[in-house]
C-alpha cells in the first residue's frame, strides 16, 4: 500500500478501527489480506485527520523496520509545512523517534507519552502530543493502545 502503516502487523489502522468503528478490522480488506487504502482515505477525509512523515529521507542501519536502527538523513521541515497549513494546531506523533524530530525543531525535551506540551515551531504555536508506538514491538496490548488514542480524539 503506497501509504502510511501498510504493514499488516502494525496496529495503527486497527486502533483507528476500534476507536471510530468499534471494529478492529474495519479498515482491513480480508479478501486482499491488506489494509483497504480507499476505506482509509475516506475515513481520514471524513474525520479531517492528516498524516505526514517526520523524515523526508532515511537510512536503515539494519534490515528491519525498527526505528531504533533508523538514521534520519533529512527531517521534515515542520515550520514550512505549518506555513502552508496554518490552521494546524496539534501535532500527534506515534513513537519516540518521530517525537524526537518534532521536539528538536521546537527546541524542547521529548515529552512523556500522553502528556501534551505547547511549543513553538517557526512562527507557529502548536500542541505536541506523543502517543505510544503502534508497532507490535511496542509492549502494549492493542486495547490499551486504542484506549490511549481514543482520549486524543475525544478531546477534539
Amino acid at each position: 500500500m503506497p501509504f502510511f502503516y501498510p504493514n499488516k502487523i502494525n496496529d495503527f489502522w486497527r486502533v483507528m478501527g476500534i476507536i471510530f468503528y468499534d471494529n478492529r478490522d474495519a479498515l482491513w480488506d480480508a479478501g486482499q489480506k491488506r489494509f483497504d487504502l480507499m476505506a482509509i482515505q475516506s475515513f481520514l477525509n471524513r474525520e479531517k485527520i492528516a498524516l505526514w512523515d517526520t523524515a523526508m529521507a532515511v537510512r536503515r542501519l539494519k534490515d528491519n523496520a525498527s526505528d531504533k536502527f533508523l538514521d534520519i538523513v533529512e527531517p521534515i521541515d515542520l515550520a514550512g509545512l505549518l506555513d502552508t497549513h496554518p490552521t494546524i494546531q496539534r501535532v500527534i506523533t506515534t513513537g519516540e523517534k518521530a517525537t524526537g524530530v518534532v521536539a528538536m525543531q521546537a527546541d524542547i525535551e521529548i515529552p512523556a507519552i500522553g502528556m501534551p506540551v505547547t511549543c513553538q515551531i517557526g512562527t507557529h504555536q502548536i500542541e505536541l502530543l506523543r502517543m505510544p508506538s503502534t508497532s507490535r514491538a511496542y509492549p502494549l496490548a492493542l486495547d490499551k493502545k486504542a484506549e490511549a488514542y481514543r482520549k486524543v480524539f475525544e478531546e477534539h
